[in-house]
């Protein structure tokens, strides 16, 4: 009986596991040229719908070098919100060729005032709060990423 039951626990468990595909599986590096210096991220990256839906909220920390990339299939004005994201993140808007549109830094955690690109761009990447400041990371920086998948 003991045998039977470890048998269908495990026949339930497994097909969830399955199920509960998390993006942070799926990394890309990012490098933003700054000031003379380049600087490196390991990001997770939001593709689906669901996974930029959720994007890093309930999060309670981010590592230094971390942080989450939102590719879009083609330029669109982007806008985000930090509900539910409980730390303060810098947003960097992307346009198609590297260039930044509009960097809004430490954007307040669970704010549901939209934070708006200034055009239309094809990515966002989020870091960690202060990081734009600490790494001299400003508009006039280049960012490109490669997907590792």
């Amino acid at each position: 009986m003991r045998a039977l039951f470890i048998a269908l626990a495990l026949s339930l468990a497994l097909p969830m596991t399955a199920c509960s595909k998390d993006v942070t599986e799926e990394a890309a590096v990012a490098t933003i040229a700054a000031a003379g210096t380049t600087h490196k991220f390991n990001v997770e990256v939001a593709r689906t719908d669901e996974e930029q839906d959720r994007g890093l909220m309930f999060r309670t920390s981010l590592p230094a070098n971390g942080g989450m990339i939102f590719p879009f299939k083609k330029p669109r004005i982007a806008s985000f919100w930090m509900k539910n994201t409980l730390i303060p993140l810098d947003m960097i808007f992307i346009r198609a060729d590297g260039s930044i549109d509009r960097l809004a830094e430490n954007t307040i955690p669970e704010s549901i005032e939209p934070v708006v690109s200034g055009g239309e761009v094809s990515a966002v990447l989020e870091l960690p709060g202060g990081t734009a400041a600490r790494l001299g990371i400003d508009e006039t920086s280049k960012i490109t990423w490669k997907d590792t998948k």
